[in-house]
């Protein structure tokens, strides 16, 4: 062996073992909630990725509702939406912005903005993160907000009333309840619990305008109240939990055109239960497992996806040991899903199996007043 190829070999080995101790150890929990203008309302943790544990670092006040958050793709301002009816003296809701540090788990306000209709339930930022969308479950409609360099918001510069009803009587008017950009940021998805369609629009990321489609987008059963949505990493499947029969509709997803084709339709309890409704679902990071919230029935459907053909395997539920959860989150790395009890004020830690997908609760829980969202992002 000759010198250099000595000095290659231990500086490549050396190089591999940094690596493998450069596994993250650390992620950030951001907590959005319901809550006075006097209270805590989004509240920072830290969550330990070897044990589920979590520490608290800081929390804002000043905010009405800030109930879901998005962090934003550079990962130095998150947004909340103020799911109110009025705000600044306008028939609407907000948007407020704030500067990020990860590190310490620190927010600074940076500004509001209305958000352009009433009731705001949930928003996203395009993967530019120049524009925040949201989604208005009260006046039924979808908005964009331009983002500054600074991360500030500016006024609202594009908006798409939702049209049309359905079967039940709260399916009167459109209630449009979530909002999220693509894999390939040219189309936007509206599930819209009131006229039982994911809506899909055109979104332009030069402009930030939304436009519709030709296609409109694509429709569930009667009455099921379409609700969250989420997509495959590999882009070519989507999914949305319907509130109100308590069942997940899965997609194929043809990205050139934005059109969703149905796939199948399953329960996320093993029988209806009266009083239950689902809330949110989220693909695990590995593509291997979908979960979805239930409400009433206070517990995690876990699924199997079929990497082949996107569709669902049942692979029971996990009790999240509180009421009500609104809302979970998945840790960057996949090892941890967070649930959130709305009712029951806590968040408890579940250890994920990588292997069969199933929950283990990991004894981890913290008190949080109604809390509505959890976001993470990893910290080293």
């Amino acid at each position: 062996m000759t010198l250099r190829t000595f000095f290659r070999i231990t500086v490549l080995a050396t190089l591999a073992l940094g690596q493998a101790h450069a596994a993250p150890t650390k992620a950030l929990v951001c907590i959005g909630s319901y809550s006075a203008a006097d209270k805590d309302s989004v509240h920072l943790y830290q969550l330990d990725l070897k044990d589920g544990s979590l520490k608290k670092l800081s929390a804002v006040s000043g905010l009405r509702n800030p109930s879901f958050l998005k962090i934003h793709p550079n990962g130095k301002f998150l947004y909340a939406v103020n799911e109110v009816g009025d705000f600044q003296g306008k028939k609407s809701g907000g948007v407020t912005a704030f500067g990020l540090d990860v590190k310490n788990g620190k927010l600074t306000q940076l500004n509001q903005q209305p958000s352009g209709d009433t009731g705001p339930c949930h928003l996203t930022v395009d993967a530019t993160g120049k524009y925040v969308l949201v989604a208005h479950y009260g006046g039924g409609s979808t908005t964009v907000l331009p983002i500054k360099k600074d991360g500030h918001v500016g006024p609202v510069t594009s908006q798409i009333e939702h049209k049309g009803s359905s079967v039940l009587p709260r399916q009167k008017a459109p209630h449009a309840h979530a909002i999220h950009v693509g894999p390939n940021n040219k189309f936007a998805f509206a599930p819209d619990l009131g006229i039982d369609k994911v809506l899909v629009f055109k979104f332009d990321e030069k402009t930030g305008q939304i436009r519709e489609t030709k296609f409109g987008g694509a429709s569930v059963d009667p009455g099921s109240g379409p609700r969250h949505f989420g997509f495959h990493p590999n882009g070519k499947y989507a999914y949305v939990i319907n509130e109100i029969k308590q069942t997940v509709t899965a997609f194929g997803f043809r990205a050139k055109r934005g059109k969703l084709r149905t796939l199948q339709t399953i329960s996320t309890v093993p029988e209806p239960v009266k009083g239950n409704s689902t809330a949110e679902i989220l693909v695990h990071p590995s593509g291997k497992f979908l979960y979805g919230s239930n409400r009433g029935h206070n517990s995690i459907a876990m699924f199997r996806i079929d990497g082949k053909t996107g569709k669902l395997t049942a692979l029971g539920h996990e009790p999240i040991r509180g009421e009500i959860p609104r809302n979970f989150g998945i840790d960057p790395t996949g090892q941890f899903l967070l649930a959130a009890g709305q009712r029951s004020n806590n968040v408890n830690v579940f250890r994920i199996d990588s292997e069969t997908g199933k929950l283990k609760f990991t004894g981890n829980s913290i008190e949080v007043a109604s809390p509505v969202c959890v976001r993470m992002i990893l910290q080293d």
